[in-house]
């Protein structure tokens, strides 16, 4: 194998250990988001774009290559020098093997360094998905707590409504029962005061007719008086 299918297939083994790390079930996807917010990954960030895409140009470029070799040993040319030369047939033979290793090789690498890409992506849109999950849920929590206790301060305001709308019409009956009972002491009033009123013409009429039998009986008296005096100076 030479230097550069060597560096492929050591590049293959990488890949293969990375993904399977990166599908490990006991690491979530937030101790992930964790190792990849580190310095060493953000200093790296400019030129991860770039060596993607190198990376993926040169494998492409070896997949082809590999793909023109299998094409090459594998033709009916090739198969003919072959079964008139006895001795190229298992140099060829060899060759053909070594182009499909290669093939697969640097197949695989590519299809392993997509994958392993994609899978990067996702774990880190799965950690911000379950961040904003757990932000919401709190937000929820926050909520549901909200209703409830709107819900208990309209109980308690509706029991208190009740109350109020109870008390309002007990103090109402009350006060019914008030106005009645002054209502009755009022005509009691009224009629003690007419009685009163009568009573007080009746004393003012008997009251007159006093004065004037006063009057009355006052100028007999005078008039008695007078006679008796005329009377007396007479018998002198």
């Amino acid at each position: 194998m030479t230097l550069q299918w060597t560096a492929v297939a050591l590049f293959l083994y990488v890949e293969i250990a990375a993904n399977l790390i990166l599908c490990l079930p006991f690491i979530s996807a937030r101790r992930w988001r964790l190792v990849f917010s580190w310095r060493i990954w953000n200093w790296l960030s400019p030129y991860w774009n770039k060596c993607f895409f190198t990376m993926i140009m040169v494998l492409i470029v070896l997949f082809l290559d590999a793909l023109r070799e299998v094409n090459k040993y594998s033709g009916p040319e090739s198969m003919q020098e072959a079964k008139v030369n006895t001795n190229l047939f298992d140099h060829l033979h060899m060759k053909l093997f070594r182009a499909q290793r290669n093939l697969y090789i640097s197949g695989f690498s590519l299809f392993l360094w997509l994958i392993m890409r994609r899978v990067i992506t996702l774990l880190n849109q799965v950690a911000v998905t379950l961040e904003d999950s757990a932000g919401l849920q709190a937000q929820l929590e926050g909520a549901v707590k909200t209703a409830k206790k709107h819900q208990e301060d309209n109980a308690t305001l509706k029991r208190a409504l009740l109350e109020g709308e109870k008390s309002m019409s007990e103090n109402k009956h009350q006060l019914k029962v008030e106005v009645e009972s002054l209502t009755a002491k009022l005509k009691e009033a009224e009629a003690a005061a007419r009685k009163s009123e009568a009573e007080v013409e009746a004393m003012t009429r008997q009251a007159k007719g006093l004065a004037q039998e006063y009057d009355r009986l006052l100028n007999e008296h005078h008039r008695l008086q007078n006679v008796q005096s005329a009377a007396d100076k007479k018998g002198q």
